[in-house]
């Protein structure tokens, strides 16, 4: 899933706890880490890009 960090955030990824978050989309596994990050408001979960729907429906084909 596609999320970002919501505004004036930095959050933690789950296993680089050094690494963070922030307004530019990334793509992380749905975890119960990063939805318990969304229902507290720190993430934004995003529609997932074009060329990964692109890709998904070439795959299937």
């Amino acid at each position: 899933m596609y999320v970002k960090a919501a505004d004036g955030l930095r959050v933690p990824m789950e296993e680089h706890p050094r690494r963070y978050i922030e307004e530019t989309p990334v793509h992380v596994p749905d975890t119960a880490y990063y939805r318990r990050r969304m229902a507290d408001g720190d993430l934004i979960a995003l529609p997932e890009p074009d060329s990964v729907n692109e890709e998904a429906r070439r795959g299937k084909r």
